[in-house]
């Protein structure tokens, strides 16, 4: 396949760097890079001389956080999208948004290819391929780490070395990493072993719980139609309101969770996330809803529409008519989810303590059992006849039957 001019999608990290060398090797190729500024902090520092230095012909970084966290970001919280309802989907939601600067820069630039640095048995190769074929199917796609005969990462460290490609991965320390301001994912290593503890080395978002203050810290999270705005009474732009809350949760121990995922290839996989900030927000998101959506929202929702979301995003879809669709619902759903939420973070956990909204379907007169209770005690028996009545009439016809 001739690959004259590829854009590829380049983090700075092992893999990535590989695969630039790797290019133009094997398709003779001019190698532009792109990497997209979603929070990685001083990970990005080096990236520019690093992809010069292994000899991209140019180099895009671009700051995308506010659009990653408003078009991508928010919508999966107000979806409450969970994927198994342990990954805030931190690395899926941003492939999309990569994958369409990707495609973006390789028609202005008259590329015929964009590249990944995804593993054949990951999901972020489905996710890039996917958005290249949904936005520009014309472009191909080359994911080298598909095709070259490297089959581990002390290979690549190796090549690295051979080629005097800058990296800051070891074997001692082989673990891959991808991080943004709404999470972080670690793989590799020891880590993939389940009965293996996480050793303390590979955080860097959170404390350990144990370390943790010991008084616990209280926060007020105000929400405007699903979204939060307002961080202890302040209003702030989303970034900033997530940077807050990463410190703030980070420093208490909280959105830590290594868990075996169900990947989309097939294979199951021992992951392990930090994302204090999310972790925050979805359990004060939830409290709210729980005081403003009316029992058949609530329900549909949360069975139908937050669990169908997370497998979207996770499997890629983002770019779909369904997610369009569910985008849609979403938006109504969250219209009257407006409100604040007290959270307490104490040591790796966070708790809702206390919730209020001008839009709240609580009635405190209808709940109590002190005095006051407006509640119609006398139209329960009614109700209880008519709600088994079915069941009643069953279980007439199974003796009738029976004798």
């Amino acid at each position: 396949m001739a690959a004259n001019r590829v854009i590829l999608a380049y983090s700075g990290g092992l893999d990535t760097s590989v695969c630039l060398k790797w290019l133009q090797e094997k398709y003779d190729a001019e190698v532009i890079t792109y990497t997209a500024d979603l929070g990685q902090g001083k990970e990005l520092d080096p990236v520019e001389s690093v992809a010069k230095g292994t000899g991209a012909v140019k180099v895009y970084i671009e700051d995308l956080k506010d659009e990653f966290v408003r078009e991508y970001v928010f919508p999966a919280l107000k979806a409450g999208a969970m994927y198994e309802s342990k990954y805030v989907l931190a690395t899926a939601l941003a492939r999309p948004l990569i994958g369409k600067r990707l495609v973006e820069i390789a028609e202005a630039e008259g590329a015929n290819a964009v590249a990944h640095g995804c593993t054949g048995k990951g999901n972020d190769q489905v996710r890039f391929d996917v958005t290249t074929m949904a936005l520009n199917p014309e472009l191909s796609v080359i994911a080298p780490v598909r095709e070259w005969e490297m089959k581990s990462r002390d290979e690549e460290i190796e090549y690295a070395q051979k080629h005097n490609i800058p990296i800051t991965v070891t074997k001692e320390s082989p673990y891959s990493i991808d991080a943004n301001l709404w999470g972080r994912s670690i793989e590799c290593g020891v880590l993939e072993n389940p009965w293996q503890e996480p050793p303390e080395e590979i955080y860097e978002m959170t404390v350990s719980p144990e370390m943790a203050p010991d008084k616990p810290t209280y926060i007020e999270i105000g929400f405007r139609k699903g979204e939060p705005v307002k961080l202890d009474g302040v209003e702030m732009p989303p970034v900033e309101l997530i940077d807050k809350l990463t410190k703030i949760g980070g420093a208490n121990g909280v959105g830590r969770v290594s868990y075996v995922e169900n990947r989309l290839v097939g294979i199951k996989s021992r992951e392990t996330y930090e994302y204090p900030a999310a972790a925050v927000l979805f359990e004060a998101h939830k409290a709210l809803e729980e005081l403003t959506l009316d029992r058949g929202m609530a329900h549909y929702k949360e069975e139908n529409i937050s669990h169908e979301y997370s497998r979207l995003v996770y499997y890629g879809l983002w770019f779909s008519p369904l997610r369009e669709a569910l985008d849609a619902f979403v938006s109504a759903s969250q219209k009257n989810v407006t409100g604040t939420v007290r959270v307490k973070l104490y040591k790796g956990t966070c708790s809702v303590v206390g919730a209020k909204s001008p839009y709240s379907l609580y009635d405190q007169a209808m709940a109590t059992y002190e005095a006051g209770d407006m509640f119609d005690h006398s139209a329960a028996e009614g109700f209880i006849q008519l709600w088994g009545l079915p069941l009643k009439i069953g279980a007439v016809r199974d003796k009738n039957v029976k004798n």
